[in-house]
């Protein structure tokens, strides 16, 4: 945009509107999907891949139960080593592996785990060690946990003495003496004999909120440092899943993880369900966010079966005979989640821990799916039969996986039909179509179902990326009476296991690399009004420009918001003539540098938000610099 004379420069108001209006209180949230290994080996602390060998070829060709397992014979000892499923430690659980020792040597034999590409241990920190054995002859094993370095050499090790003839489960904890990076875990079995094992698992102790079965600490910080009013999970495409068989079931996600059903990901990798429903309620907890499962509507992905490229022809419907359970489960979900602790399901989340209601307050009921006739006749089952009997629950509609189309308009027709709450939009788009669409709610419907924007980026971790996402994040807050959610997708990405970008955090074992998407979604969801205010800032009618101006409801703040993705300054007026009874210095952060710049490992903070303080007399003729997103509060 080039800098406009004064005798040609033409503000306007930027929203169009003359009138003050609510804004959401629970506009800005997050979106957590499991791919890129953002759960297992990602957000989900533990640090033994495989721990139960339940690994298939399904997940990946390549992959079977000793996937991320050695065979490990220090000292001359040897044995065999097989995979067996007689007597489980439990049906859910089916496979574990049967050691038998035939020569200790010096040091014994036993199995080795290298992680997730390694694990990271750090000096002094106290490591919590798990298994379940059961001797299959004789009654009593020795067996050495050790933590083992990049060239085996030990720098923790405990002794864990078996006790039982049935499947026991037996925990100690490790320190080790040195950090590394690349450690691996060792089960050395001191005597001979047959020793069955099971639920291998390593936790840090110093995992989010000292949670057991808990997060990553630092990864879990990134994610709560964003302040998000709300959680959707566990995806995306992993909800429906690849065929029927393969829909993402949250029974099977809940209880001890020992007795959890794993399953393959539609993303091609394996997940451990150890971060499950449980997990997923409490972490929203543990950030003040407001919890927002989704659930398949009764239909698969219609990518399933590989036909992301080629057509979308994989959606299948649960059989018609199956859908009453099916609706059943989406009913016992509420009753997990806010049932009393004296109910079928509710009884259970007490169980784990938490006997008062995680207030349950919106679910959402597939997931930008095609909208066919047979998804129609299922979602209307499920719409209906919630409504029915939890009326104060919020439904979340799907109209599709684009901003248009075919499936978008089927979707607002069944959603207008049903009078459902929110439907859920979904774009991946180029940083030209948000500047170009930022009016697009402005003639929104208010009369009709409000709007989720459920996954939303605009393909890039670039500077001018995250700029367009702040113009477009702008209208968002601006049309906050419709637009009532909003969350950018996917959250993250692990190094090296990246199979979709722009992601808004990526992270390897021991590091976490934060966007300049990342801070606009931070600058925002800490920064929200309750209500926006008009006629306060004027700006030139530029589609790389956008602003806005709210009060924070708690505080009585005035918050402006100047979004400039163009390559030269804009000036900006502001009218404070109303707010003389403010503070007469202004906070303000600016998230500003280079269009192409961009975060990565190697130079993580090139783009981050710097905070100033500027006299609020100066700010009536203000000059928002090019490339920049500015955050003004005005402290009442």
């Amino acid at each position: 945009m080039k800098f406009l004379s004064s005798t040609i420069l033409f503000f306007l108001i930027v929203t169009g509107f003359s009138y003050s209006q609510n804004i959401n209180k629970d506009l800005f949230g997050i979106f957590f999907e499991d791919i890129n290994y953002s759960a297992d080996g990602g957000l989900y602390a533990e640090l033994v891949q495989n721990r139960s060998f339940e690994y298939a070829p399904v997940d990946r060709s390549d992959w079977n139960s000793f996937t991320a397992w050695d065979y490990y014979t220090p000292g001359f000892s040897y044995g065999n080593i097989s995979v067996e499923s007689s007597n489980p430690l439990h049906e859910n659980n089916p496979h574990y592996i049967l050691l038998t020792i035939e020569e200790t040597g010096k040091d014994g034999l036993g199995l080795k785990n290298s992680g997730y590409d390694g694990m990271v241990i750090q000096k002094g920190e106290k490591y919590n060690f798990s298994a379940y054995f059961k001797p299959c002859s004789g009654a009593t094993y020795t067996v050495s946990v050790r933590l083992l370095d990049s060239k085996d050499k030990t720098i923790a090790d405990t002794v864990i003495v078996t006790d039982s003839e049935n499947w026991k489960k037996y925990t100690v904890s490790l320190t080790p003496s040195v950090s590394c990076d690349s450690a691996s875990l060792a089960l050395v079995v001191k005597n001979t004999g047959k020793l069955a094992i099971d639920e291998v698992s390593l936790f840090p102790e110093n995992t989010f909120n000292h949670r057991i079965n808990g997060l990553r600490a630092d990864l879990a910080k990134a994610i709560a440092d964003l302040k998000p009013k709300f959680m959707r999970f566990p995806g995306g495409c992993l909800v429906h899943g690849d065929g029927l068989g393969n829909m993402y079931n949250w029974k099977n996600t809940i209880g001890p993880v020992e007795q959890r059903v794993q399953q393959k990901n539609i993303w091609r990798y394996h997940q451990s369900v150890g971060l499950g429903y449980f997990e997923f309620f409490q972490f929203c907890e543990d950030i003040g966010a407001k919890p927002l499962p989704v659930l398949a509507a009764g239909v698969s992905c219609q990518n399933s079966g590989g036909t992301w490229r080629i057509g979308r022809t994989g959606q299948k419907g649960i059989p018609m005979e199956a859908m009453s359970g099916y609706v059943q489960d989406v009913l016992d979900l509420i009753e997990y989640a806010n049932g009393s602790e004296t109910s079928v399901w509710g009884s259970k989340r007490a169980a784990a821990g938490h006997p008062k209601p995680f207030n349950l307050e919106y679910i959402g009921i597939g997931n930008e799916d095609k909208i066919t006739p047979e998804f129609e006749e299922r979602f209307k089952m499920i719409y209906n039969a919630v409504a029915a009997k939890y009326p104060g629950i919020k439904v979340i509609g799907t109209v599709g996986p684009a901003p248009d189309g075919d499936d978008y308009d089927k979707g607002w027709q069944i959603a207008n039909q049903l009078n459902v709450p929110l439907v859920d939009e979904h774009y991946y788009m180029k940083p030209d179509w948000f500047l170009k669409n930022q009016h697009r709610y402005d003639s929104y419907n208010r009369k009709k179902s409000k709007v989720y924007i459920g996954e939303y980026a605009s393909k890039g971790n670039t500077l001018y990326n995250a700029l367009a996402e702040a113009v477009y994040m702008i209208s968002l807050e601006r049309n906050g009476d419709i637009v009532q959610l909003a969350s950018y997708a996917p959250l993250l990405a692990k190094k090296g296991h990246t199979q979709w970008n722009p992601d808004l955090i990526y992270f390897d074992n021991k590091s976490v690399c934060l966007t300049a998407n990342y801070y606009v979604q931070q600058m925002f969801s800490c920064n929200q009004g309750d209500r926006y205010i008009p006629g306060i800032i004027k700006v030139s009618n530029d589609s790389t420009l956008a602003a806005s101006a709210v009060i924070e409801g708690t505080t009585g703040d005035l918050i402006i918001k100047i979004a400039n993705a163009g390559t030269s300054p804009a000036n900006v007026v502001i009218d404070l003539s109303k707010y003389n009874n403010y503070k007469k210095i202004a906070d303000i952060i600016d998230l500003t540098g280079k269009p192409e710049d961009k975060n990565s490992f190697s130079i993580p903070d090139k783009i981050k938000p710097v905070k100033r303080y500027e006299p609020v007399e100066s700010l009536n003729k203000y000059t928002i610099q090019a490339s920049c997103f500015s955050v003004i509060r005005i402290k009442k």
